[in-house]
This record gives C-alpha cells, structure tokens and sequence, in this order.
C-alpha cells in the first residue's frame, strides 16, 4: 500500500520537470510490457478471453493511467486526487450492478453514498478553487478502474503475465498515438527526459505497476479477497503522507473530515461480502 500510494507523488514529480503526462503513461507502460516479456513467453490466450482482455487493458492501461496524470498535471495540489481514486471501489460496485446485474444491499447502497458525501465535502475546501479540472480527471481515473475490475472477474483464469503484458503493450502504442497527436514532438520530448525523470518513470513501472500488484497477487494465494482487499483503504494515506513530506501540502479541516468518511466508507464497502 505504500507504494501505490507513492505512485501519485512520484508521478507529480516528474511532471513538474516537465514531462508530457500523456507520454509520461506510454513510457510507463511501456517500461512494464518489456519486463514481463520474459515472463509472457509470447503466449496468445484463448479466443474466450479476447473481447475482455482488450477492453480490460483499455480501461487499466490507457485510461486509468492517462487520467491519472492528467488529473495531477491540471493539479496545484494532489491530495484529494489521491482521495478521489478511493470512488473506484463506488463506481465498480456499481458497474457490477448495471452490467452484470449484481445485486446492491442497501447497507452497500448507504456507504456508497456516504463515499460520495465525502467527496462533496471537500469540494468546499477553499484551496480547491483551481483545481476542479484535476478533479474531474481524477473522477475519470477511478470511474476507468472501476469499469476495469468489472472486466477482470471474466480474466481469472488467464495467467497474469498475460494479462499485465496486453495491458501494457496496449497502454503503449495507443498512448504514444495520443500523445503524438495531441502533445506533439515526440521524439523531442523523449529525448529532453533527465535523467532524474527517468528514474521516476522507471519507480512508477517496476515498483507500482509491477511490484505492489504481484505482491498482491502472492498474498492472494495465502488469504481470501475479503481480507486483502479492506487495506486498499490504506494506501490514501499513505499517499497524503508522502504528499506532506514531499510537497509540504497540509490537509485541512474540511479535507480531513471528507477523507476520514471516504476512506472509511470504502473500508466498509470491502468489508461486506
């Protein structure tokens, strides 16, 4: 938890040295589908899984990573874009709901909104004036998450080298498709990287991407998803902490009441089967 929740200030770091946040995810991405070539073995998966493993690595590997960064990029202070990554668990459940017509009890229902609530709470936070469009990618990022966690439960019989090599090939090529469209020089964006930038570029590849979801998946294999799955509700916090430490950004009042009923509320939401 420590490291995903260090994956957003390492992020905001590299783009304060001025490297395109759209090309900053197709580098990352592409870093993660190198390393995991010796481990892919270059196995195609079954017809079966096709359909959901392509709109799964769209959602996780273009989108939640594209968003991510351009939430940070539009954003004075990161904080509650790291809070605000917490409403994937909300808007997975409710994906759930509408497209595989999972049932919603209503104690669900009640901290769902309650999640929402805390998000609403900080939106009054004056230090937000200037940071609504962060917020809106931010809220992207994690509606992007939750739809892929969705299409992940039809994966589970794919082996995870798999899975996390698709994800990043197509985080790859079509973010630097984005990117050359959109941003613009490639080439010479890549090559004004430091090397200082690079070395973020690479944490966030092996050590998040990489790191911190096998050391998830080797936990899977000892304890059940209910009991995994609530300490994902630590990794904001850890992740602010940082951001103090890092940034020097002091949460307040109101923050800190919203965050408190947003992580709390997503702890629940784990909690119950």
């Amino acid at each position: 938890m420590i490291a995903h929740g260090s994956a957003f200030p390492v992020a905001k770091l590299a783009l304060n040295n001025s490297v395109p946040p759209i090309l900053m995810a197709s580098l990352r991405m592409a870093l993660v589908f190198i390393i995991l070539i010796p481990f892919w073995k270059f196995k195609i998966p079954k017809k079966k899984y096709l359909k959901s493993l392509i709109t799964f690595s769209i959602y996780m590997g273009v989108l939640v990573y594209v968003f991510m960064n351009l939430s940070l990029y539009h954003s004075t202070i990161i904080s509650p874009i790291i809070l605000g990554s917490q409403l994937a668990i909300p808007f997975g459940i409710l994906a759930s709901s509408i497209m595989l017509k999972e049932n919603i009890t209503y104690k669900k229902w009640l901290l769902i909104l309650s999640a929402f609530i805390g998000i609403f709470i900080i939106f009054f936070d004056p230090n937000l004036m200037n940071n609504f469009l962060g917020l809106f990618f931010a809220s992207l990022m994690a509606l992007s998450f939750g739809l892929a966690q969705v299409y992940s439960r039809e994966l589970r019989g794919l082996d995870i080298s798999v899975l996390n090599v698709f994800c990043g090939l197509f985080g790859f090529i079509i973010l630097l498709f984005i990117s050359f469209f959109i941003e613009g020089n490639t080439l010479l964006n890549i090559s004004l990287i430091t090397s200082d930038s690079w070395i973020l570029i690479f944490y966030q590849a092996i050590v998040v991407s990489l790191g911190a979801h096998l050391l998830m998946f080797y936990l899977y294999k000892f304890y059940t998803v209910g009991k995994i799955f609530p300490f994902y509700s630590l990794f904001p916090i850890f992740g602010i902490i940082l951001s103090y430490v890092i940034f020097d950004e002091v949460p307040t009042l109101l923050f800190i009441l919203g965050g408190i009923i947003v992580i709390s509320s997503v702890f629940f939401l784990n909690k119950i089967k």
